[in-house]
């Protein structure tokens, strides 16, 4: 992820089918539950079949098959892409309602997925293989507050149920909120329930604040 990403590059790139497995899977979940992104990703997809549609058709040189093929041959197959798909979501057997392209990646129940728990924080990583983000599950309990902090990358959090404010905005079920190193903040669950999100990074946070930073070493986050 570039710095300073807006979501209109993220749906633009998604329709391109550009985006790295785990930024594709919180885009097209953030697509399952936001009629406003899906109206604004099936215009990006227009547009990009309007370009094609323009280009005019190059001659095929004589061994251009050819060569093609030895390149296919040479690459590695890619993962399948994660699609923005039918608009259906998914209950689990713990009664949440997820997007589709989320549940995919569920081996169970969310309670069953293996939660390290920080006091009012709780996380589980999911098994996306790229190394050059990280996937995970934040839970944040009613009416607490996360660290105070920063980031030395990109981080794009989902909301999956529940709602939780910020420097920032007020971020419900369905809203997108990507962050990057220019943002300092302490994400806070509304009083009124848990509030559970899909998050991905590519690069560590940076806890910010007097005690923030002496725990830097010491944390994982």
């Amino acid at each position: 992820m570039s710095a300073a990403i807006e979501l209109d590059e993220l749906l633009m790139a998604h329709a391109a089918g550009r985006l790295a497995e785990p930024v594709a899977l919180v885009v097209a979940s953030h697509l399952f539950l936001s009629p406003v992104s899906r109206g604004r990703y099936r215009f990006f997809e227009a547009a990009g079949g309007a370009l094609l549609d323009k280009l005019e058709p190059e001659p095929v040189q004589q061994d251009g098959w050819g060569r093609m093929s030895a390149l296919l041959d040479m690459s590695e197959p890619e993962p399948p892409p994660v699609h923005a798909g039918r608009r259906r979501a998914v209950a689990t057997d713990d009664g949440l309602v997820l997007p589709l392209p989320l549940r995919a990646y569920l081996p169970g129940p969310v309670e069953a997925l293996p939660w390290r728990n920080y006091g009012p924080v709780a996380e589980a990583d999911l098994p996306l293989a790229d190394p050059e983000f990280r996937t995970r599950l934040i839970r944040l309990k009613a009416g607490r507050s996360v660290p105070r902090h920063t980031h030395e990358g990109n981080e794009l959090t989902l909301v999956l149920h529940g709602s939780f404010h910020d420097i920032q905005g007020h971020y419900r079920r369905g809203d997108l909120a990507i962050a990057d190193a220019g943002v300092d903040h302490q994400p806070t669950a509304d009083a009124d329930g848990d509030c559970l999100c899909l998050a991905v990074t590519d690069a560590p946070l940076r806890l910010t604040g007097s005690i923030g930073r002496l725990l830097n070493p010491f944390l994982r986050l």
